[in-house]
């Protein structure tokens, strides 16, 4: 973990990629945000197949960076859950914007065009929408209260 007198500059771009730049961070905060992934087993389980060391080592960097907070799970006590900080829900416009860009040029891209369109016909509303919906305990695409069914 780099600490402030490690870091290669002082650019604000490196400062973030720094903090989540990795190839894994994003799909976890990803998981979250559009998938309602909330526990170290859920996370195990995404289709990129993340090793067991990398998971662990990224929720730890996350959590130090203030961009998780873990805790107790809300039905299984023996079990924790990895929740969006403000710094985290911070970056949901980003995230929102990554995957537009990735949609645009990924010729294979799984994204819904229906979902795209809805998100660049107001994106500020969607976004804010996201946020609540998170800070709620829901997701985009999964739950009962999901953005998705709130939107479409």
């Amino acid at each position: 973990m780099k600490n402030k007198q490690q870091r290669r500059s002082n650019c604000p771009i490196n400062f973030a990629l720094e903090t989540f730049g990795d190839t894994w961070s994003l799909l976890i905060i990803r998981d979250i945000v559009y998938f309602g992934k909330k526990t170290y087993g859920e996370f195990l389980a995404s289709e990129e197949g993340i090793a067991t060391n990398i998971l662990a080592s990224r929720l730890a960097l996350l959590e130090q960076k203030g961009i998780l907070a873990k805790k107790p799970h809300d039905t299984d006590k023996r079990k924790e859950m990895y929740v969006l900080t403000e710094k985290g829900l911070d970056l949901i416009p980003i995230l929102v914007e990554i995957g537009n860009w990735g949609a645009q040029y990924d010729p294979q891209t799984e994204a819904p065009q229906s979902w795209i369109d809805k998100v660049n016909t107001d994106k500020a509303k969607i976004t804010s929408l996201i946020r609540e919906t998170i800070q709620n305990g829901g997701s985009v695409f999964s739950g009962p209260n999901s953005v998705v069914s709130q939107v479409m």
